[in-house]
């Protein structure tokens, strides 16, 4: 029996990217652990929390801590939704004292999937093989509130076959930020259009990310450039053979 390990896997992979899913399972699994996964796991309270509806966001929020209340790790394919929790629970639950443990108790049993492999599992060279030119886009969340940035490019040297290149706009937002594309759409476009230059400045086949929804992003703008240039999230990278 392995150490168990809890999926949290996000709105947008359960409905829309399951393959990112089922890769970051096919890792764990890999490094023996024994995974759960929670039927009634649901959102992390985000598009909520950053429309301004901080009464629905802890409503969705209380579940979150209710459905994970007794695991041990906590991981998840997204630097945006971890971040969620480790960083905004506090200020949704500041008037609520019980919350408010409970947060504080969850907190650092929740971990982004890459920064699990490295500094929990202390896994570096999964086995992968991807032969591909690829470049890896920043998201704004894992890299500016949670300080993810080498740590991906380190699991991604181990990947054979796979030639990583920098693009120059590799921290600069894709213009997604959930809500923001929605409210503000000539301006998510105008960043998306601005990050699709620099991918393709690179002369890279894929864009390798830690967020489906930056990807989703990225890759819309791509297609609808014409462009054959595709998207993976590092999961899917580390799970290929």
């Amino acid at each position: 029996m392995g150490k168990p390990v809890t999926l949290f896997v996000t709105c947008l992979v359960d409905q829309l990217f399951p393959k990112i899913g089922l890769g970051m399972a096919d890792v764990l699994e890999g490094l023996g652990y024994d995974l759960d996964f929670p039927e009634a796991q649901t959102c992390c309270g985000q598009p909520a929390f950053n429309s301004g509806h901080w009464d629905e966001a802890r409503d969705v929020a209380r579940h979150f801590l209710d459905v994970f209340r007794d695991s041990e790790y906590i991981v998840c394919p997204s630097g945006s939704c971890a971040s969620m929790v480790a960083h905004h629970y506090e200020e949704l639950f500041a008037a609520e004292s019980g919350r408010l443990d409970q947060v504080r108790a969850i907190k650092p049993r929740v971990w982004e999937f890459s920064r699990f492999l490295l500094e929990v599992a202390q896994a570096e060279d999964l086995g992968a093989r991807l032969d591909r030119v690829v470049t890896f886009h920043d998201s704004c969340h894992g890299l500016r509130e949670l300080r993810i940035k080498e740590g991906p490019r380190r699991l991604l040297s181990h990947v054979r076959g796979l030639q990583l290149r920098e693009m120059d706009a590799a921290e600069e937002c894709c213009g997604f930020g959930g809500t923001f594309s929605v409210k503000f759409p000539e301006l998510s476009g105008g960043m998306a259009r601005t990050k699709i230059e620099s991918i393709l400045r690179t002369g890279a086949d894929t864009v390798v990310g830690l967020d489906s929804s930056c990807l989703m992003q990225i890759e819309g703008a791509l297609r609808r450039a014409g462009s054959p240039v595709r998207t993976m999230h590092l999961a899917e990278v580390l799970a290929s053979r």
